[in-house]
């Protein structure tokens, strides 16, 4: 995508197909497979190399050591052939990364695994971590042009789809829950399409259906609408609550930062109803005031009795406030922690159901602080500087819509810096997006003599 507006008025009324191999005519060998590691690295986090997993299996949440292995040895593959072509073209936008912020973050994450309680399998997973996170910072540095880079994200974007959708036609016990699940059989009907759980499928749709929208405006008239309409579908589906209700309130939402000019005003728009709701959630198990008000709502923000899960949480953080537990090596055994006596369920989740409170649970309140710094400040700030200079506003405006959803599904469930997360991928990917554009001009499409 590498640097300006996209202008896919060409593509209108023709199919996927014509277009791609159109642009992939104006390519050459290496342009070619900088796409091809873009689709590939889309179609891997998303679709994974285990699709369709039987959740009525008893073994289904076992680790196999095989299974993992090549996912390590994949992501890590990728992961390195996008650096290399990165260094090859690309060298001055990966300067730009290397900040005495981003370098004091990645030198904490080594003191965290170093001393983590789980030594091992804080490395084992910070690799991985690793490896998948700079595919989503590489990715948009892939495609040579900005057109190129949407037929990877809508040519991804609908081979999901269309297996999601082949699964709950062709096999529902594999692409539906039922109520001969494992665990949770009273999600049964709701659909999951491809993935593990319908908690992971409905963000994912809402994902989709800011990028169809994004295609639509640049001129995608035809794959652009199936995106959305498609995912659109299958997110109700999904019977996901938290996704759908965010799904149009964070589009309105970064619909009125787009129209704000004063960065100070867009802080307020984005940042005052995220802090409200954390003190609402959070911040209502700590503080005596905030459960009496959360008490007198029409809704229970507690999303009901997760209360329990972020006392537990809140103890744990209190253990190790500086340090922390060490990076995803908390949640796999709880049930043995002083913290966890009269915790009542809580010490059967796998995580604490808030993206804040699970980082300092593990990476500790500087890491936490380190992550609102790059994560949650930053690109509102990049975004306001691709305003300035009129740099591809369509594509601003996806990244900064998938950003602030992050965001906010960030306050009642767990992805930030977690691994192969697809939430987590597309994140970083805007944020890294809202980055470059911010230094950067995209290119349209590429010159007849190139």
């Amino acid at each position: 995508m590498n640097r300006s507006a996209a202008d896919m008025t060409d593509v209108e009324g023709r199919s996927l197909g014509h277009a791609l191999r159109d642009e992939l005519a104006g390519l050459n060998v290496v342009q070619t497979a900088r796409c091809l590691v873009a689709v590939a690295a889309l179609l891997l986090v998303l679709v994974t190399l285990d699709p369709f997993p039987d959740l009525r299996n008893p073994d289904v949440a076992n680790v196999v050591g095989g299974r993992m292995a090549l996912n390590y040895i994949s992501f890590g593959l990728l992961a390195a052939v996008a650096v290399l072509f990165a260094i090859a073209t690309d060298a001055p936008s990966l300067r730009t990364l290397v900040t005495p912020l981003h370098l004091c973050f990645v030198g904490w994450m080594l003191i965290n695994v170093i001393f983590s309680e789980s030594r091992e399998v804080s490395i084992q997973r910070f690799v991985l971590a690793a490896s998948v996170t700079s595919l989503a910072v590489l990715l948009p540095l892939l495609p040579p042009t900005q057109r190129s880079f949407n037929l990877c994200l809508g040519g991804a974007a609908l081979v999901l789809l269309v297996l999601c959708y082949l699964g709950v036609l062709l096999a529902p016990q594999y692409s539906i829950h039922t109520a001969l699940d494992i665990t949770e059989p009273q999600l049964a009907g709701d659909w999951r399409g491809s993935f593990g759980h319908k908690n992971v499928a409905s963000p994912v749709m809402t994902i989709l259906v800011y990028v169809g929208i994004y295609l639509s405006a640049v001129g995608s008239f035809v794959m652009g609408p199936a995106v959305a309409a498609l995912a659109g579908i299958f997110l109700i589906f999904t019977g996901g609550k938290t996704s759908s209700v965010l799904c149009l309130a964070i589009y309105a939402l970064a619909s009125l930062v787009y129209v704000t000019r004063s960065l100070w005003l867009k802080r307020i728009i984005c940042f005052a109803p995220l802090i409200v709701m954390n003190l609402l959630t959070v911040g209502s198990v700590a503080s005596p005031a905030l459960s009496a008000i959360t008490r007198l709502l029409p809704v229970d923000p507690t999303f009901t009795g997760r209360s329990d899960i972020w006392e537990f949480a809140l103890s744990a953080v209190a253990e190790k406030p500086v340090i922390g537990h060490g990076y995803a090596a908390f949640w796999d055994d709880v049930t043995e922690r002083q913290t966890a006596k009269g915790a009542e369920w809580a010490v059967t989740a796998a995580h604490s159901h808030n993206s804040y409170l699970d980082l300092a649970i593990t990476i500790g309140l500087p890491g936490l602080l380190l992550v609102i710094l790059i994560l949650v400040l930053a690109p509102l700030r990049n975004f306001q500087a691709t305003q300035a200079h009129n740099r591809s506003n369509a594509l601003g405006k996806l990244f900064l819509t998938i950003w602030l959803f992050g965001l906010y599904y960030g306050t009642t469930e767990t992805f930030l810096l977690e691994r192969q997360n697809p939430i987590w991928f597309m994140f970083a990917l805007a944020v890294a997006g809202l980055h470059f554009l911010a230094r950067f001009q995209c290119v349209e499409q590429m010159e007849p003599d190139r």
